[in-house]
């Protein structure tokens, strides 16, 4: 059953309207209904904060953070979560009480969490926030206009082993370093959950063209179509091109086991589309590991960075295992490196002759 609520009576003006939801226009919010049975990833959700646990703040449509009190009124969007290293949920909704999945402002039912991590923050979904015709209202239709991938356009990749690997950090030095070196470059990222982190680092970095997978619709992109995620990724660069810009540095989320990155990585449209793939690691292992992941989908990373350039002799055993070299984020920041390295790329990039080579450590290159 549904039952519209007016919108004085349902959405405070003090409701904190979290960033899942910047896109959305809050005029259109005419009404709420009672239908949390059928909600789906996207629609948006007021809720009620009841108990404040592991996410102490919500991140604001307006881009800063916000305290959170028990009894808040905050607008969320429903949708799926995968983190390792905090929360797996599902867009579900309770009217009992839901999960605030991520600082983002994503609503869901957690399933798993890591052993680090306290109990989400609960909210009471009060309903979906409806248009005046009464349909629910997601985050896709206020998504950018469709577009299709641009022809010439240089995209490189930036995956790495895990969640907190040192990709967006390696994804953002490279976009500075280009964008000192004289390119128009657009930094975005492809796949994850909607959190303003990320695409503010890209910001700062003097990108022509920042944007992530919320502006092509997707509250958080696990769990959705594969199609969905390339035609995003494919619209994203389609404006990156409309501003202008010569070459895309993108990021995937987690690492090249996550299933919506491993599926990405397998497919030619996306895969070959990379003039380069750069990956991050947190250590040689992880090295070693995910520069054998990559080579069985027949991608030779360009280089290794991440966390593992942080340590000069974590650096020296990755090189020796997997034949390819270490920048640091110094290094991908500087103008000229970066434009060495993007060189390194459209000339063909790292020889695979180096993937046959054996390390002294036995580890298959």
């Amino acid at each position: 059953m549904t039952f519209p609520v007016t919108v004085s009576a349902g959405i405070p003006a003090q409701a904190k309207w979290a960033f899942s939801t910047r896109r959305v226009a809050r005029t259109d919010a005419a009404s709420l209904i009672d239908a949390l049975d059928a909600a789906g990833p996207g629609d948006l959700v007021l809720g009620r904060v009841e108990r404040v646990g592991s996410h102490k703040r919500i991140q604001l449509a307006e881009g800063r953070t916000s305290d959170l009190y028990a009894g808040d009124m905050v607008v969320l969007a429903c949708g799926d979560r995968y983190a390792p290293d905090q929360f797996e949920g599902l867009a579900e909704l309770d009217a009992d009480g839901s999960d605030m999945l991520a600082a983002g402002g994503v609503i869901g039912r957690m399933r798993y969490r890591h052993s680090r991590m306290s109990t989400p923050t609960r909210v009471v979904p009060l309903g979906l926030v409806a248009d005046t015709s009464g349909q629910p209202i997601n985050v896709g239709r206020y998504a950018l206009s469709d577009a299709s991938r641009p022809v010439g356009m240089t995209v490189i990749g930036v995956v790495g082993s895990s969640m907190n690997s040192g990709k967006t950090t390696a994804t953002a030095a490279l976009a500075h370093g280009l964008s000192r070196a004289g390119c128009r470059v657009a930094a975005i990222k492809a796949t994850g959950t909607g959190a303003f982190g990320d695409v503010h680092a890209f910001a700062d970095t003097g990108a022509h063209y920042v944007g992530d997978f919320t502006d092509a619709g997707m509250v958080s992109t696990y769990r959705q179509p594969l199609e969905r995620i390339v035609a995003g990724l494919d619209t994203l660069l389609g404006h990156a091109a409309r501003h202008g810009c010569e070459v895309a540095v993108v990021e995937l989320a987690d690492g090249v086991f996550q299933a919506e990155t491993a599926a990405l990585l397998k497919t030619p449209r996306v895969r070959d589309g990379f003039s380069g793939v750069v990956f991050a690691a947190p250590d040689a292992l992880a090295a070693a590991g995910g520069c054998a992941a990559l080579r069985a989908l027949d991608i030779e990373p360009e280089i290794l960075t991440g966390m593992i350039s942080c340590s000069p002799l974590g650096s020296a055993e990755a090189e020796a295992a997997t034949g390819v070299r270490v920048m640091t984020r110094n290094a991908l920041c500087d103008p000229e490196q970066a434009w060495a390295l993007l060189v390194q790329m459209l000339s063909g990039g790292a020889a695979h002759a180096a993937a046959a080579v054996v390390s002294q450590v036995g580890v298959a290159a």
